[in-house]
């Protein structure tokens, strides 16, 4: 498998041609050109390697490019005022950009404006991401270099003002430069100042490890992958190479060109105004103000290549080539939205971006769009409400059990009772189940259908059951029973249909089973229905209006049924 390409991204204040441009590293063949402004100093980032984001000179706003759309901007991010200095998140999920003294944080994936900073006292210079993405760091003319965890910018309370972690004052003069190294929060930070000093920083402990001294100012500091050098541009065209790993280690040191002078690079003849060393630590890139990038050999500090511009150099950087820089059909994975300019977009007239799926490492403070976690416990509670409304379904409601519990009207008959009386009582209860389990079942849509078919069928079946109890007990005067097969207290038949109440065969009777004259049920000796309360029923004594059969003196058996 082929290494990956390395290229070189510029920029120049004139953008006369093009506002960008990238060459092939070694070979210095034109690769790609971007149109569209002028990218300012410290104002150029690749965002995930499908957009290429530029921070106008002395604009309010930023210009954004897909990488296969070369001549048409994508978007201009407008921001509250001019940008001195623009990065991204290595994870590519933030952008940062310095406006005058503010730091201004966004999330990709929305838009949003998640915080804004106000830690400095003047307009800040640079901004740099380390490479886990979990701490950035801010220099500034005010001669600070501030360390920021984003987990705590992101979950500071909005009453409080975000503290950052570091906050390194030992320069003396506005800060020009930064450079972090690998290791995110174990890494080491660069720093460069017109003090004529570079400092060496370790970002877990905040300590200082380093502090050398040149005869001129340093507006550009790099170091290689391996941090065993650093690479540090002069104001008088000068780079010079100091050994991290040389003895004596002392602290603080003096860096003296007679003295070392197989340690500096010439060939510039204005100051040096950014610096980028190659992956394998055995090329640097370096702009100038004389409008020339050049490119080094480290070993023999020759100029190899030598590229004009039209205007002094602002942005020199060697990057590993993304996909979407080498392929022509290449196309973002997401859309870029459109960023907001204020905290609070909807009462600043920006209005909120939706569609995005949110992704943060801490709690969302400033912005109306729920997280993803969020999102995924909303659903959480939308399934475990609907599965208890289908176990409620499949089991008989609480109301029908808190009845049977405590032995209400629907509780099963005592067992001294007569046969009819126990089996009406058992005919109720179940119904009563059935009726509670409907209703339950028709509050959730899912079963509203199945309730409304199968709630006539019951009541028409239980009506059915209980005209043929009732016409059975008065005619017999408990003597006969109906035998019902009903879907409360049997199974169904395979063809699913309610199957007749048939009255019981009269003892001493041979035959297949027929309505019987003397069982006044649901069907008289004519075959035709007579009614189940006969005309002349008398009410009773104490003057209530209970109706009762012909002939009936509160037998003894009806008055332990409570009937009479």
């Amino acid at each position: 498998m082929a290494a990956p390409m390395e290229v070189a991204v510029c920029t120049d204040s004139a953008a006369q041609l093009w506002s960008c441009v990238v060459w092939e590293l070694h070979s210095g063949a034109n690769l790609l050109t971007y149109r569209g402004g002028q990218a300012g100093p410290r104002g150029l980032a690749l965002l995930n390697g499908e957009y290429l984001l530029a921070a106008q000179l002395g604009k309010n706003y930023i210009s954004a490019w897909e990488l296969q759309r070369k001549d048409q901007l994508q978007q201009k991010i407008m921001c509250p005022g001019p940008v001195t200095c623009l990065t991204t998140s290595p994870n590519g999920l933030y952008v940062l950009a310095g406006i005058a003294e503010s730091i201004y944080l966004w999330e990709v994936s929305t838009g949003n404006l998640l915080v804004i900073l106000n830690r400095h006292y003047q307009d800040l210079s640079c901004l740099k991401f380390t490479g886990d993405s979990s701490h950035f760091l801010s220099g500034g003319r005010d001669c600070l270099v501030l360390t920021w965890s984003l987990c705590s910018v992101l979950q500071v309370d909005p009453s409080r003002i975000p503290a950052p972690r570091h906050v390194w004052s030992q320069h003396t003069l506005p800060i020009t430069d930064l450079h972090c190294g690998f290791g995110g929060p174990l890494a080491r930070v660069a720093t460069a100042s017109l003090d004529q000093t570079v400092k060496l920083w370790e970002i877990s402990s905040g300590e200082l490890l380093l502090s050398v001294l040149f005869d001129v100012g340093i507006m550009a500091v790099t170091m290689d992958l391996a941090e065993h050098h650093v690479f540090c541009g002069g104001s008088d065209g000068s780079i010079f190479q100091v050994d991290l790993c040389a003895r004596p280690t002392e602290r603080e040191r003096s860096f003296q060109p007679e003295q070392d002078p197989g340690k500096v690079f010439r060939g510039h003849r204005n100051q040096v105004t950014c610096l980028s060393v190659s992956t394998d630590g055995s090329v640097l890139l370096s702009g100038s103000h004389d409008e020339t990038v050049r490119l080094w050999d480290v070993q023999s500090k020759q100029c190899i290549r030598t590229m004009a511009l039209r205007g002094p150099v602002t942005n020199a950087s060697i990057l590993l080539a993304p996909v979407g820089m080498l392929s022509s059909d290449f196309k973002p994975s997401l859309p870029l939205p459109r960023f907001n300019k204020h905290l609070l977009g909807a009462e600043h007239g920006d209005e909120p971006q939706g569609g995005g799926l949110p992704v943060r490492l801490g709690r969302h403070q400033q912005g109306s769009e729920p997280s993803y976690l969020d999102r995924l416990e909303q659903l959480h509670k939308v399934m475990c409400s609907t599965m208890e409304k289908v176990e409620r379904a499949r089991r008989p409601g609480p109301a029908a059990r808190a009845r049977d519990g405590a032995g209400g009207p629907s509780a099963q008959p005592a067992q001294d009772q007569p046969r009819s009386l126990r089996l009406l009582h058992t005919h109720h209860h179940a119904a009563s189940q059935v009726r509670a389990a409907l209703r339950e079942a028709s509050a959730t849509s899912a079963f509203k259908g199945r309730a409304q078919a199968l709630g006539p069928v019951l009541c028409f079946d239980f009506l059915l059951r209980l005209g043929a109890v009732l016409s059975g007990f008065w005619s017999t005067g408990m003597g006969r029973v109906p035998r019902c097969c009903s879907v409360f207290n049997k199974r169904w038949s395979k063809s699913h249909f309610l199957l007749p109440c048939v009255p019981a065969r009269p003892s001493g009777q041979t035959g297949p089973s027929r309505p019987n004259a003397a069982v006044g049920g649901l069907w008289s000796s004519g075959s035709r229905p007579r009614p189940l309360w006969p005309g002349g029923g008398q009410p009773h004594a104490a003057g209530r209006q209970v109706w009762r059969p012909r002939g009936c003196r509160r037998s003894p058996q009806l008055s332990q049924g409570g009937l009479c």
